[in-house]
């Protein structure tokens, strides 16, 4: 299509971050398909949430805040998180009305006319007076480089693509990363498997005691100022450490959490280590996260010499008309809703507009 449609606002990603976004325009004075569009290319309403695998269950998931206006109550925490969630974004857009446009894949943003950013899709494009991209990682899986993994003749498998602990029944596992989802992997895989081994890059830290708010804001004060300084982010996870629940308790406790130093390659049958121990292994588990997904953002040369983009509250430093929200410091549930909030108060409806809804 070789449409170009006109809005204030086009918001691209309907996740945490995304539909926040959308709900504070709307508060704000801004009207769906009037003043702004949200597109989205998932199939579906959940964010990244519909792509979790089935065994991550609702009670599993560590801090999943609400989105503003709308609590999440009464979920089963036996039910996966990708249903629960799922249903509870699809109850979120269509209670604010807020029409999100799927599937729409965005291909690039680049410089339109009359100081206007120009939004290509696969549905056309959009000339926008400011872009609140809300993309997230989930698109952006990232493999570490090691030499030999392409002479590998077992399966190799990304938290992305995770299929489940029975998956691995039988079979000798080695687990790479030392986050969230490593952990899940491995304590959940154990039971099931011949055997598992535990390799991260650097040694984990388990946290103890509660993670109360000064915490929090501690940790995403070194998040945010990566993001200050043009870096790529680093996820709030990795300068918190691990919370030491009871299950990560037995974990180290039987051994199953017995943490080895990153290989050196991987072999066709294993993976082995510089000063020549190995480990055989029928499968890889690359529980190794992911990466910003705004490539499509290439064309306004955001990026920083550091490789990331430098960001001041939500706005990008060499560009304000783009507001990256749920990106670095903003990527938890609860620090996607604070960026939507304040993505929106930096973008004002045209004066004109704005009056007519004062009154």
């Amino acid at each position: 299509m070789n449409t170009m449609r006109e809005v204030e606002v086009v918001v691209i990603g309907a996740g945490q971050a995304g539909l926040s976004s959308a709900y504070h325009l709307r508060r704000t004075g801004f009207e769906p398909d009037r003043d702004f569009v949200v597109l989205d290319h998932s199939p579906g309403p959940g964010g990244a949430w519909q792509f979790r695998w089935p065994s991550l269950t609702y009670g599993k998931v560590h801090g999943m805040h609400a989105l503003p206006g709308m609590e999440l109550a009464g979920a089963d925490p036996a039910r996966a998180s990708s249903e629960v969630i799922g249903e509870y974004f699809d109850r979120y857009e269509k209670t604010f009305d807020l029409r999100v446009r799927r599937p729409v894949d965005v291909r690039a943003v680049r410089e339109g006319t009359g100081g206007r950013l120009r939004v290509e899709t696969s549905d056309g494009g959009w000339s926008t007076r400011a872009l609140i991209n809300a993309t997230g990682t989930w698109d952006r899986p990232f493999w570490p480089h090691r030499p030999g993994r392409e002479t590998f003749r077992g399966r190799q498998v990304h938290t992305a693509w995770y299929p489940g602990p029975e998956a691995f029944a039988g079979q000798r596992v080695v687990v790479v990363g030392g986050g969230a989802s490593g952990t899940q992997h491995l304590l959940e895989i154990a039971p099931y498997a011949a055997a598992t081994t535990w390799v991260t890059r650097r040694p984990p830290v388990f946290r103890e005691g509660p993670f109360d708010e000064e915490a929090g804001r501690a940790a995403v004060a070194l998040v945010e100022e990566r993001v200050r300084q043009g870096l790529p982010p680093r996820s709030v996870v990795s300068v918190t450490g691990l919370p030491l629940d009871d299950a990560v308790r037995r974990g180290l406790a039987g051994g199953v959490l017995d943490r080895q130093p990153m290989f050196d390659r991987i072999t066709p049958d294993g993976v082995e280590w510089r000063d020549g121990r190995r480990v055989a292994a029928d499968a890889i588990l690359w529980a190794t996260g992911f990466r910003p997904a705004v490539g499509h953002l290439a064309p306004l040369r955001l990026r920083e010499p550091g490789g990331g983009i430098r960001v001041e509250g939500t706005r990008a430093v060499a560009d304000p008309r783009v507001h990256l929200v749920g990106y670095g410091p903003s990527a938890s549930t609860v620090g996607a809703n604070r960026a939507g909030r304040a993505a929106v108060r930096d973008i004002r409806l045209p004066p004109a507009r704005e009056e007519r809804v004062a009154a």
